[in-house]
């Protein structure tokens, strides 16, 4: 290559690239500003609350143990109950805790009907948890 001439090996060809450095940068900065503006995007209203002395909303869930025997007898919670009043137990304890679970022991020589009959005792109350309770089967 001598002093005023011009090379004469063909030029470069275009670049067919996209250059994402610059959208690269623009992400990050964009990143950095959501990152910094989210915490004070929350609600910054202060409100105090009044107090109740009322039981907590949603109480825990309780649970109540109706026990079928092999003889088709109902107890419930370990006492022996008729139809009419396990009735009225059921919609009593439905009436003060929605939320409350039936759990259901059935003798395994229990008619399919006599455990069907219970829960459907169970449903008209207002339960709708009804929990069935087995033995574990050990290997």
């Amino acid at each position: 290559m001598a002093f005023g001439r011009l090379s004469s090996r063909p030029s470069d060809a275009p670049m067919s690239d996209i250059n994402v450095t610059p959208l690269v940068d623009v992400m990050l900065v964009l990143l950095v500003i959501f990152i910094l503006t989210a915490p004070l995007m929350t609600s910054a209203i202060r409100l105090d609350l009044p107090q109740s002395a009322a039981a907590q909303a949603g109480g825990s869930p309780q649970a109540i143990v109706l026990v079928v025997d092999a003889q088709g007898r109902w107890f419930l919670n370990d006492q022996a109950v008729t139809e009419i009043a396990l009735r009225e137990q059921l919609s009593q304890a439905a009436r003060s805790n929605p939320l409350t679970e039936l759990e259901l022991r059935a003798d395994a020589a229990v008619p399919y009907g006599r455990v069907v009959e219970a829960m459907g005792l169970a449903q008209k109350a207002g339960l709708s948890r009804i929990g069935f309770v087995a033995e574990v089967v050990s290997p």
